[in-house]
């Protein structure tokens, strides 16, 4: 029986213009208003990648507000693939990949 208590972890893949433009901080605080543990990075080829794990619901909500982005990114793809969820609590910016 679904619920509450299920938890999600899933790794993002931002395509668009993404870096340079306040995203990582955007994600990482966006996580942490919703309780969520994982991480955000800088990929080299100009993507972001996410780590998030959480309850099914926030997470479902941050993969949204990933979609949209911050105000001066444009989000032109989001893929999604389900993952380990992390070591770490908390959600934090990495270092890049």
């Amino acid at each position: 029986m679904a619920g509450e208590e299920d938890i999600t972890s899933l790794r993002l893949k931002i395509e668009g213009h993404v870096q340079g433009v306040g995203y990582r901080a955007f994600a990482a605080n966006e996580a942490r208003k919703l309780l969520l543990n994982g991480w955000v990075r800088n990929q080299f080829d100009g993507t972001v990648e996410i780590l998030v794990s959480g309850p099914t619901v926030q997470v479902e909500t941050f993969v949204g507000i990933c979609m949209r982005g911050p105000q001066w990114s444009t989000v032109t793809n989001v893929e999604l693939h389900r993952a380990e969820p992390p070591k770490l609590t908390g959600f934090h910016i990495a270092s890049t990949y």
